[in-house]
């Protein structure tokens, strides 16, 4: 549905709104691991604000929100965002913020390269374009003689490729079932999942870092609220591409707080992936369009 200039321009400020927080949320993940906090504590104190953000809908409707008629997709769904966010924390400990930043945008590349045997989407010229554009910034980062750490990347393409699991799930039960379905069962999913592994690695928290974990846990789940409010508001392929935005955002808090200043190939890496993912989004939001229209082929 087109909303005109002032929705994308309503679309777009969220969208930019989102881009910050994730950039902050990148700041968050790099000061407490610098701290000594592990990532299990980081990864259960994110999954108990996911229940937290949905605590009110569970207690309007009770277990009725968790009704559903795909319980194993719900579990891989929850499975997905528990191993992408354990990763994806784990990233920023070798790597510096921008580095693993960019790395994550890779997502919508496997996702391309996963929708065709997944969904039986068929994937077009310029999405396989943008896809092998991604992979070879990729190969431009990790150079021979390289000092990118390799088991830093190796953790964020692995986030990248699980996170593939969150968008190709939630495209099937989204025709199916309510958001607030969906959300309830990924907060019980991933604090279930994640509690063992943070009673494990548990170390005593001084005041401060309760507070930056606090702080992420009922912040950081408003991501998604902002993401699908910009679209809700405005066109995917005039709103999507300002996502990207974060990548300066996490620089610009990697310089000031880290001193951190990626080298000139990781610079050009760094351009060549998000060209890729640039042109794999603007793609998927002409499917997406294509799809909804009368015309198009999903009708």
């Amino acid at each position: 549905m087109h909303q005109g200039v002032s929705g994308n321009l309503r679309g777009g400020a969220l969208m930019a709104v989102a881009a910050v927080i994730f950039a902050a949320e990148a700041l968050a993940i790099r000061l407490m691991t610098a701290r000594g906090i592990p990532v299990e504590m980081q990864v259960f104190a994110r999954s108990l604000g996911q229940l937290f953000w949905v605590a009110p809908l569970i207690a309007r409707s009770g277990l009725a929100v968790f009704r559903t008629t795909r319980p194993g997709l719900h579990l891989l769904r929850g499975a997905s965002s528990l191993l992408t966010w354990g990763l994806y924390y784990a990233s920023f400990g070798p790597l510096d913020l921008a580095t693993a930043t960019v790395l994550s945008f890779t997502n919508v590349m496997f996702t391309t390269l996963l929708a065709g045997p997944v969904l039986g989407e068929r994937v077009d010229r310029w999405r396989w374009a943008g896809t092998i554009a991604g992979f070879v910034g990729v190969a431009v980062m990790l150079r021979p003689g390289t000092t990118v750490s390799t088991l830093g990347v190796a953790l964020a393409l692995a986030s990248a490729v699980t996170w593939c699991g969150i968008t190709l799930s939630s495209r099937v039960l989204a025709q199916q079932d309510r958001n607030a379905t969906i959300m309830a069962w990924v907060g019980l999913v991933t604090s279930a999942g994640s509690a063992p592994f943070a009673v494990m690695a548990w170390v005593p928290l001084g005041v401060f870092d309760c507070a930056v974990l606090m702080a992420v846990a009922c912040i950081a789940p408003g991501i998604i609220w902002l993401i699908t409010s910009a679209y809700r508001f405005g066109e995917a392929s005039a709103i999507a591409p300002f996502q990207y935005l974060r990548l300066i955002f996490v620089t610009g808090f990697g310089w000031l707080f880290f001193q951190e200043v990626p080298d000139g190939w990781t610079w050009a890496g760094a351009v060549v992936i998000l060209t890729g993912a640039l042109i794999v989004t603007l793609a998927e939001a002409r499917r997406s369009i294509s799809q909804k229209s009368p015309e198009g082929p999903g009708n």
